[in-house]
């Protein structure tokens, strides 16, 4: 067996289904590989776009996700994806072609060391040989699945591929149950717990990859516990539940300081601080109890216990809670949830974001999975949409990079044949992916991609205003982003209004074949929603 034999068993056996990238000379042994065990390799437009897709690919199957790039350049544009798949969280392997030996030390046409390269933007990066790729590629399967999951990259040095086994090493297993740091005792939390009279859940990104939705929202419905979102955890309830606030740092999470401001006590229920540090919203003397599977960059200004193990010894910990006055918070629920429904309800006069979103929700099941790009429309998107507690909205809010939508929807697609995808952009994260169209052309994968038009860098122009200024360099385009019926050799429908979006989405939902919407809307909604963090 070579090398690219071997490596190609390895990830098959891993989960491993899709690998997506740009190949390079080097790469064209495995490739064949590849094919040869049903791996298939999914040409992008941008390596960046790879790196996005094996994130999206790993939370939706469950299983890691893979991406591969060329030398130099191509290995630079794939960091992207990686920093996606390490800062929300994603078992991500990122292979990538190098200089054989005798050229690593040279000066050469697009060398560049790619262990430093990688270094601070995954979990773990080896070169690999015919001599450490069975103890290596276990190391580092076993690495990106252990808490946090996360991004590992393998150098594939040119040559290697077709070099055979030369020795017989160990091969460790990708998935081995690795312990959790145990910081913090059971008996303190509990402690903790039963000194409570208003306690707050919040729940975050661990919890939501790692948590059932009916499981968790059983809990709460027995505790009566008042719980808010991080924006990655939209899905774990129910937003009709009546114990159901809202979601931080997104539109209008300024009606929730009176919540977590009049507690005695904060529950992160899995919150990966990755996503919104404590002390960039929580009051100072408010202590929390902070339950993760690891144990990291805690705040100082609060009184913070902590408690590092599996979500079922969460569970263990909050069945301690019998809180007197459990029932204190509902009334202010209510209240809360009625003032946020009357400013999205300001919105409806007029084509925005707002009104985009209500048809879009009206228009399309449950179980249709929806991806989001960054920008002032995801603000208002995590607040304002409902997931009726399925985990079916796909974002990045640890990375946050624009142009994340449109590859996220075509691994969304390939991973869930047959289902309704459909991505919501701003046209500043369109025009940094508008090239993976034609990847999603070619595999003929009917995404729906929904482009709300103003023309602008929105989230940018709304901060500068934050700062008493003119807006500044935020313009994208003159005139209509489009101007052709068009794009790409894809259906371009224009709507200017609800009734228009409507009729645009009524044919866009029996295409076969991509397509997209151009929403031109209104701004405005962005002025009245968006809290200034």
């Amino acid at each position: 067996m070579n090398v690219a034999e071997y490596i190609s068993k390895r990830l098959l056996g891993a989960g491993v289904r899709y690998i997506y990238g740009i190949p390079g000379g080097p790469s064209i042994p495995y490739l064949e590989a590849f094919r040869n065990e049903g791996i298939e390799f999914i040409l992008t437009s941008d390596e960046r776009s790879a790196g996005f897709m094996a994130d999206v690919t790993s939370r939706i199957s469950g299983t890691p996700g893979a991406c591969h790039a060329t030398f130099g350049p191509g290995a630079l544009n794939l960091l992207s994806g990686t920093g996606s798949a390490m800062l929300d969280r994603s078992p991500v392997i990122a292979l990538t072609s190098e200089m054989a030996d005798e050229w690593m030390d040279r000066t050469t046409q697009m060398n560049v060391n790619h262990q430093k390269l990688f270094g601070s933007l995954v979990k773990a990066t080896v070169r690999l040989s015919e001599f450490n790729v069975r103890e290596s590629l276990g190391h580092i399967l076993e690495e990106a699945l252990n808490e946090y999951p996360g991004p590992v990259h393998a150098g594939l040095p040119a040559g290697l591929a077709v070099k055979n086994l030369s020795v017989t090493g160990p091969e460790l297993s990708e998935r081995t149950d690795k312990a959790t740091e145990n910081e913090g005792t059971f008996r303190d939390a509990v402690r903790l717990l039963r000194k409570s009279e208003k306690p707050v859940l919040v729940a975050g990104l661990s919890a939501s990859r790692l948590v059932r939705g009916g499981e968790f929202e059983n809990m709460i419905n027995s505790l009566h516990l008042p719980v808010l979102l991080t924006p990655m955890a939209k899905g774990i309830i129910d937003e009709r539940n009546p114990f159901y606030g809202g979601v931080l740092f997104h539109a209008l999470s300024d009606r929730l300081k009176e919540l977590y401001s009049d507690c005695d006590l904060v529950i992160g229920f899995g919150y990966d601080q990755v996503e919104y540090n404590y002390e960039s919203w929580l009051p100072d003397g408010v202590p929390v109890l902070h339950l993760d599977t690891v144990i990291r960059d805690l705040p100082e200004g609060n009184i913070v216990t902590p408690y590092a193990g599996k979500p079922s010894e969460w569970f263990r910990i909050l069945s301690e809670l019998t809180p007197p006055g459990r029932n204190k918070y509902k009334p202010n629920l209510k209240r809360i949830h009625d003032e946020m429904d009357s400013s999205f309800r300001s919105c409806s006069g007029r084509f925005g974001p707002v009104t985009v979103l209500k048809t879009l929700r009206e228009s399309f099941p449950y179980e249709t999975y929806f991806t989001a790009d960054v920008g002032s429309h995801l603000h208002v998107l995590g607040q304002y949409w409902k997931t009726y507690g399925r985990k079916r909205l796909i974002m990045t809010n640890g990375w946050s990079s624009m142009g994340f939508g449109i590859p996220a929807s075509i691994a969304a697609g390939l991973n869930n044949p047959g289902s309704k995808i459909v991505c919501i952009t701003g046209d500043g994260g369109f025009l940094m992916s508008a090239g993976e169209l034609l990847t999603a052309r070619r595999l003929k994968i009917p995404v729906i991609i929904v482009v709300l038009s103003d023309g602008e860098l929105n989230l940018i122009k709304i901060k500068q205003s934050w700062q008493g200024l003119e807006p500044n360099s935020t313009v994208l385009y003159e005139g209509d982003l489009f101007g052709s019926d068009s794009f790409l050799g894809i259906k371009v429908y224009r709507a200017t209004s609800e009734k228009t979006l409507i009729k645009a989405l009524q044919a866009a939902s029996d295409a076969t074949v991509p397509v997209i919407i151009n929403a031109v809307i209104d701004s405005t909604d962005y002025d009245d929603l968006i809290v200034r963090q």
